[in-house]
């Protein structure tokens, strides 16, 4: 059974199409990455999952359970770290963690969470005086209560360091392997393209691709790089490069050449470069996850 199943979901406020006839499945168990640029429909989905607001039409199903009618059940599986949340309390932060647990029905050390994103010192301090990254870790926090079966995370880096967004991927590697299902909306592509065994792209209310990330390089036949370095580039080399199938673009920078081509033409171009010359160094790189999400979306931010 798909952990989420989404059918045919159209979401209109007012005069605006937020969603437009999207279908969307994830997997149970899978790091499920759902990127789009501003105002492509990513929250509004998360929302129509949450019951917090109706789509216009479509269904959408968690566990196999209708979105909306069955909203309490989900919740009860689920834990959420939403985009947006109101101002904390004056509670401290164990406090809102045994919140949590208690909402869920649920056993479990309050400090054990907080030690696990990290915030075990400041387990006795009032939330509301966090700072902004503290914040992000109890949410977290209270999100893990209860070990959910599916786990939301919205935009869950912001106001992160390095060190805090280290300890979230380490988060959800570990939910993974204890078979929850992550599904992780974020605009930082590195931190999906490290964590997601899949990726959705949503742009303007539809779906423009869904699939592993070698999956999207090879649909959108998305160039990556290789870089030779040669003791010298000789008269002519640039030019038979330039006519090898695949490669789209050649240059010369400080002294190495680096052509932008597909993959299979990866090896082509370093043969041709031995050919012609003493070769001191190749270094190739794939497309990376933000060149497949301009392609992807015409180059929405």
């Amino acid at each position: 059974m798909a952990a989420i199943d989404v059918s045919g979901v159209t979401k209109q406020f007012g005069g605006v199409t937020a969603l437009q006839n999207l279908d969307l499945t994830v997997e149970d168990g899978e790091v499920f990455g759902f990127l789009g640029p501003n105002g492509a429909g990513k929250s509004t989905t998360i929302d129509i999952l949450l019951d917090h607001v109706r789509p216009t039409a479509g269904s959408a199903r968690v566990f196999g359970m209708d979105a909306q009618d069955q909203s309490v059940s989900i919740r009860e599986r689920t834990g959420v770290l939403p985009e947006g949340y109101g101002p904390l309390g004056q509670m401290t932060g164990r406090t809102h963690v045994e919140f949590a647990l208690e909402a869920k029905g649920a056993g479990g050390d309050p400090d054990a969470l907080l030690e696990r994103v990290g915030i075990t010192g400041a387990a006795d301090r009032r939330a509301v005086d966090y700072s902004k990254g503290m914040k992000q870790r109890l949410m977290l926090a209270m999100a893990l209560a209860g070990d959910p079966e599916l786990l939301i995370l919205d935009e869950p880096t912001t106001g992160l360091d390095p060190n805090g967004a280290r300890t979230m991927r380490k988060i959800v590697q570990e939910e993974a392997d204890r078979g929850a299902t992550v599904f992780f909306s974020s605009h930082i592509l590195e931190q999906v393209e490290a964590v997601c065994d899949r990726v959705g792209i949503l742009n303007q209310g539809h779906l423009a691709a869904v699939d592993t990330i070698d999956g999207l390089r090879e649909a959108a036949g998305a160039t990556g790089q290789v870089r030779v370095t040669m003791d010298a580039v000789p008269d002519g080399l640039i030019e038979t490069i330039e006519g090898l199938d695949g490669v789209n673009s050649v240059s010369i920078t400080d002294g190495t050449l680096v052509a932008g081509c597909e993959n299979p033409a990866k090896g082509a171009v370093v043969h041709r470069c031995y050919e012609a010359g003493t070769v001191e160094d190749v270094e190739t790189s794939e497309a990376s996850l933000e060149d497949l999400f301009v392609s992807y979306t015409g180059g929405g931010a």
